[in-house]
């Protein structure tokens, strides 16, 4: 099972919250690519696929496919704002390695 943050959570509800109109929830998911082999996407959706798994974070739904939660298990989602910058953060114990830009990664 995927964890966010309440960091995480209030921040999607306030980009949520702007959107026209407001979709359903967020998709979380594992695609091919990156310099390493696999990246995290996140993007909004307004209904979940057939065969999704969807959860509730303080209201906030998210939707997961059944092949990415293979790679998300046990990750972390986090929001951060740091002097490089601010953004979502995922820490998965599955990672082996990632690339030099942090953005994909290797299982």
């Amino acid at each position: 099972m995927v964890q966010i943050t309440e960091k995480a959570v209030g921040k999607v509800k306030e980009i949520m919250a702007a959107q026209e109109p407001v979709p359903a929830g967020l998709r979380i998911s594992v695609v091919g690519g990156g310099c390493s082999g696999f990246s995290y996407s996140m993007a909004f959706e307004n209904q979940p696929n057939m065969l999704d798994k969807s959860y509730q974070y303080d209201g906030l739904k998210v939707f997961i496919d059944q092949a990415s939660l293979l790679y998300l298990d046990g990750a972390e989602v986090d929001y951060v704002e740091s002097l490089e910058g601010a953004g979502f953060k995922f820490n998965n114990p599955q990672v082996k390695s990632t690339c030099g830009c942090g953005s994909s990664f290797q299982v």
